[in-house]
């Protein structure tokens, strides 16, 4: 089978999956939930609960369809990008906000980790460049989610009609995704329940204890955990500060516009220079920008610094998922996959939820600069003790050919 064709589908239903995804999520949902009486402890709670339900359903997603079949998980993970965004305008309170954002959750959940699964599986030459792309295309959508939602909610002042707006969109990966050709038999594991469900277990058990892939993922974790905290309450602080609903759609954009172009970059440097020293630059970046964001005023110096915010982003996520799979053992990629969204997710639906506390009893800019310093500490770890194995598989190559 080849790359290509596959890798067109998963790029085409992922952009367009996060663009409805990503629509339904920010800015409106901070403010939709705000206009429904949510204290910030329960915004940011409703903001991480899509993100809560990928802690718990990634890692099984992924170790499923190691034994199940890719195509047949990603069929799975479109139809929740599908149905969820027509039930908003049913929503009446917090409470029921929080239920349907935990079911909407299972979408990216389920997708996410057995797409790049898949991407690692069909590219193991230049995976890291190839990562990043696939991670581009989805920052397409995810950029001209927030700038599209932003100025439908600011034209209409409408939650249903934005939310609807946001399904129509979401059919749409559904259908794309079944357009993949069928997994040869042995890819989806034709085998008894009994022995599928020892797979399971197996694949499971060998990527949890397997310590470098974990304190890579727990990175990423960090740097979403100050992702996360943007995402959830920089729109709020936007607000109060005077910046109307297409402003804040537009600064936000721009963050995900900067992480988008600079992803393939980020993952082919990675190939080339290693994947440690791009991820610690990565996080630097972002740990230096995060606390001067709710410092900021103006559209122009928001702007700027939420799109350099995005390109420690953009450095960081390529090259951490790249060292994930380089990292996995034959046929646990899925598995490998599922525990770094896991952590990952854990660390993004901590960001809203850590910083709603902290906002409650400092400041903006006191608790971005915590979730700062927590993000530099993360980096320190993994300088200390991860080493990169495309160094290693380097430096092995050289001695090798000396010794000949």
């Amino acid at each position: 089978m080849k790359a290509g064709k596959p890798f067109l589908i998963l790029v085409m239903a992922g952009m367009i999956s996060r663009f409805s995804y990503q629509m339904a999520r920010s800015p409106i949902l901070p403010r939709f939930a705000q206009d429904l009486g949510s204290s910030p402890e329960l915004i940011g709670l409703i903001v991480a609960a899509s993100t809560i339900t990928g802690i718990f359903i990634k890692l099984p997603a992924g170790a499923l369809s190691d034994v199940l079949g890719r195509r047949r998980m990603l069929i799975l993970g479109a139809f929740f990008f599908a149905g969820p965004p027509f039930l908003y305008p049913l929503v009446e309170g917090p409470v029921s906000l929080l239920v349907l954002r935990f079911f909407h959750g299972l979408a990216t959940a389920i997708f996410s980790p057995v797409a790049a699964a898949y991407v690692s599986d069909i590219f193991q030459k230049g995976r890291g460049e190839k990562l990043g792309w696939f991670a581009s295309a989805n920052d397409i959508g995810s950029t001209l989610g927030p700038a599209v939602g932003g100025f439908i909610l600011f034209s209409t002042a409408s939650y249903p009609v934005t939310y609807l707006v946001a399904g129509g969109l979401g059919l749409l990966p559904l259908l794309i995704v079944l357009c993949l050709p069928a997994e040869e038999r042995s890819q989806a594991s034709a085998t008894t329940n009994p022995r599928r469900w020892a797979e399971f277990k197996a694949g499971i058990r060998e990527v949890l204890t397997n310590r470098p892939v974990i304190i890579a993922s727990a990175l990423e974790a960090a740097m979403y955990v100050g992702y996360g905290a943007f995402l959830g309450f920089f729109p709020l602080y936007a607000k109060r500060i005077g910046h109307n609903d297409a402003e804040i759609g537009l600064i936000m954009g721009g963050q995900l516009a900067t992480t988008m172009m600079g992803k393939p970059a980020g993952g082919w440097l990675s190939d080339r220079i290693g994947r440690k020293p791009m991820i610690l630059l990565g996080l630097f970046l972002c740990a230096l920008s995060l606390p001067l964001i709710v410092r900021g005023q103006s559209f122009s110096t928001l702007l700027a610094l939420s799109s350099f915010f995005g390109f420690g982003v953009a450095i960081v996520t390529p090259s951490t998922t790249a060292l994930v799979a380089d990292l996995a053992k034959a046929g646990r990629m899925g598995s490998a996959m599922g525990v770094f969204g896991t952590i990952w997710d854990s660390g993004e639906a901590a960001g809203p939820i850590l910083a709603g506390f902290l906002i409650s009893s400092l400041s903006y800019s006191n608790a971005f600069l915590i979730i700062s310093i927590l993000m530099a500490a993360a980096a320190a770890t993994f300088a200390i003790t991860v080493r990169d194995p495309l160094v290693t598989a380097s430096g092995q190559t050289q001695e090798k050919s000396s010794s000949r």
